[in-house]
């Protein structure tokens, strides 16, 4: 039976960044990547705004406002050394009527406490950033960017690969149990046979099927693992010249579920709208194009020049969220030894954004936090 020092179930962003992280920490280690999809990356790191995030939501030391600061200055730093294409565009947060600026104030606020800057914009000043937008003021965000996603997932591929990591795309763990101390005998399904091998560590990195690799694992939980529940976004594309320079963001819902239906743009300077948020029982990517007027009146709030006409289905993304609808946003969730009674296994739930920000502060985490510990 082969073997592993590391096996990491999923190849999307987390995965990729851990793959890369461990055969630099540990280059003797053999990793191998397991990935159920053809391609890596193709569900929740690929499907979403490809936003650089500044770290201005979240609870104050929460691991999404720690890793996301983090994460971000690693991650344009990633990009400058390996030439990952990234632009750091800038965002506006805007208020969009005098009984939001209480908000916009508090917001700035958490964002101090974040350890972000935001810079108040009157409604002068923010009529002379974005003429197009409507608003009282606004919150400018100067480390807020742009990256390609795919481009930034295949170099941390690359790079592993370069390391000795192995990657087997089409397969998908079907079972893995514990046998003795540091060691799991694992199965799983690759291009429709079945193969087994052990590893040392296992980490589940799986995102939306998170709770699906978990319940395929034998362990003795303490406590049950974290349930996820899906929650889709779609997205339009502003066909023509994008009417801003920066990223518009209203102001975001009080439960985060998600941040509102904003504006982002992407490295060729198209606009595109979204997400939305709704939750879903089961995943499905299917576009729901009835959902355009809630689009429409959406982005008239900040942009009552909006050419409807223009909108067009662009794709769907669905994140993996750890509270239910209505429920105040759960932080990232990683568990290992000491929450599941079994030696060797480490398991990542809830990684939403800012994930992709967050990405290679996380896997820094999870090693020495949790594989050091």
């Amino acid at each position: 039976m082969d073997h592993f020092d590391y096996c990491i179930t999923g190849a999307g962003v987390v995965g990729l960044a851990l793959a890369y992280k461990l055969s630099l920490r540990f280059p003797e280690a053999s990793i191998l990547v397991i990935e159920k999809a053809s391609l890596i990356g193709s569900e929740t790191s690929s499907r979403n705004s490809e936003v650089i995030h500044a770290g201005i939501y979240y609870p104050q030391n929460s691991l999404k406002a720690r890793l996301c600061l983090q994460g971000r200055e690693a991650l344009y730093a990633f990009c400058t050394e390996y030439k990952v294409n990234m632009q750091q565009t800038g965002k506006l947060i805007t208020a969009n009527c005098e009984d939001e600026l209480e908000d916009l104030y508090s917001l700035q606020q958490k964002a101090a406490a974040n350890g972000v800057k935001l810079d108040f914009y009157s409604k002068k000043t923010l009529k002379a950033a974005e003429p197009q937008v409507k608003g009282v003021a606004a919150l400018h965000s100067p480390r807020t960017g742009i990256i390609d996603s795919h481009g930034y997932m295949q170099t941390l591929q690359a790079l592993a690969e370069q390391q000795g990591a192995l990657f087997s795309l089409n397969t998908e763990l079907t079972s893995a149990r514990p046998k003795g101390v540091n060691r799991f005998e694992i199965c799983v399904n690759s291009n429709g046979q079945n193969f087994e091998f052990s590893a040392t560590t296992l980490i589940n990195c799986a995102g939306i099927y998170a709770s699906q690799v978990a319940s395929r694992i034998e362990a003795d939980y303490a406590n049950p693992y974290p349930r996820t529940h899906f929650c889709i976004g779609h997205y339009y594309s502003y066909q023509g010249r994008s009417p801003f320079k920066h990223l518009i963001y209203p102001m975001p819902s009080k439960n985060l579920q998600g941040l509102g239906i904003h504006a982002t743009l992407d490295l060729a300077g198209q606009c595109r709208f979204g997400p939305d948020s709704q939750y879903i029982d089961q995943i499905d990517y299917q576009f729901d194009n009835n959902r355009k007027s809630d689009f429409v009146k959406a982005i008239q709030r900040y942009f009552p020049d909006l050419e409807s006409e223009r909108l067009q289905p662009a794709y769907t993304g669905i994140r993996p969220k750890l509270s239910k609808a209505g429920e105040a946003a759960e932080d990232f969730k990683i568990e290992n030894v000491e929450d599941h009674g079994v030696s060797g296994l480490i398991q990542c739930f809830g990684i939403e954004s800012p994930g992709l920000t967050s990405s290679l502060a996380l896997v820094d985490y999870i090693i020495s936090e949790k594989l050091d510990a």
